[in-house]
């Protein structure tokens, strides 16, 4: 029977061992190599559970890069659909800030959607105004309940912000876009005093039948006057074409609103609607921002 020699078994023993020592260090130069995520500078993400709500939802913070410097206080931009338009808002206000016109410095605030559901789910439940047929793409959706998310951000989104930063309670800008400009309509006709501008994209006037028209109405039997600055946008494209006969002509219905809301006289309220040509659904929300920022935070002299 062949016995292995000494040194023919340390041969094999230093092979293995060789092989071995490099797996590892193959290993743990990967994990080494593992890249760091991507943060954003001056962000901060509070968790804010609300017993109102029995819900719990994230709000984004961006900072202005002097905050730690200064003392002063800063308007507040509060955002919609924070997951896609905090970061958006953030790039454009520096971009504008660097090399166009200028923007006044201002603390960001994005609203996201509740903890563990789609962005779906919470924007038809959270920005919608009634509880409108059942959506034919989201058979199980809930809606309408506008009024209470409202309560939320009052009660306990404002106060949270301006307890923790410095803040001009004076000045609140509201962005929205398609449904979330549904809730800044509701906001701007039942809760004037939350905000003091309001930035709104491809408002869905649409919705149950034309439901905004007739909270409008309801809102002109009973009031004289509307403190709000409000500036609406839509794209050009927003509207019917040959392949979607069926769509809602949102330019028609936006210039309709605006004209309905020019009509009364009311005091306190100033109102511009403005078309971008060329874009849609899809492609507005940038140009909006950029020329709502433009118009509701000029750069201070």
């Amino acid at each position: 029977m062949f016995l292995p020699s000494i040194p023919f078994i340390v041969t094999i023993l230093s092979k293995f061992v060789g092989t071995a020592i490099a797996y590892v260090t193959l290993a743990t130069a990967a994990v080494a190599a593992t890249p760091a995520p991507y943060f954003l500078e001056n962000t901060e993400v509070i968790a804010t559970p609300s017993a109102r709500l029995n819900r719990s939802y994230e709000i984004y913070v961006s900072l202005p890069s002097d905050y730690a410097k200064l003392t002063k206080r800063y308007p507040v931009v509060y955002v919609t659909d924070a997951p896609y338009a905090f970061p958006l808002i953030r790039a454009i206000a520096g971009r504008v800030d660097r090399h166009g016109v200028g923007l006044e410095d201002f603390i960001l605030v994005g609203l996201s959607y509740a903890s563990g559901e789609s962005g779906t789910t919470s924007r038809n439940r959270d920005y919608t105004p009634t509880n409108r047929a059942k959506d034919r793409d989201i058979p199980d959706s809930v809606y309408g309940q506008s009024a209470a998310y409202l309560d939320f951000v009052k009660k306990e989104v404002l106060p949270l912000v301006d307890n923790r930063y410095r803040t001009d309670p004076k000045r609140r800008i509201f962005v929205g876009h398609s449904y979330g400009s549904l809730l800044g309509l509701r906001a701007m006709l039942e809760r004037p005093q939350i905000f003091s501008h309001y930035i709104l994209g491809s408002p869905s006037l649409w919705f149950d039948k034309g439901y905004p028209f007739d909270a409008l109405n309801q809102y002109k039997s009973t009031h004289t006057d509307l403190v709000a600055k409000v500036r609406f946008y839509v794209g050009g494209n927003e509207r019917p074409a040959r392949s979607r006969p069926k769509e809602a002509n949102m330019v028609e219905l936006m210039n309709r609103y605006v004209a309905d809301l020019r009509a009364q006289r009311w005091r306190g309220l100033d109102v511009k609607a403005t078309v971008l040509d060329g874009e849609d659904h899809a492609t507005v929300f940038p140009r909006l921002v950029t020329q709502g920022l433009m118009w509701a935070l000029p750069k201070q002299d």
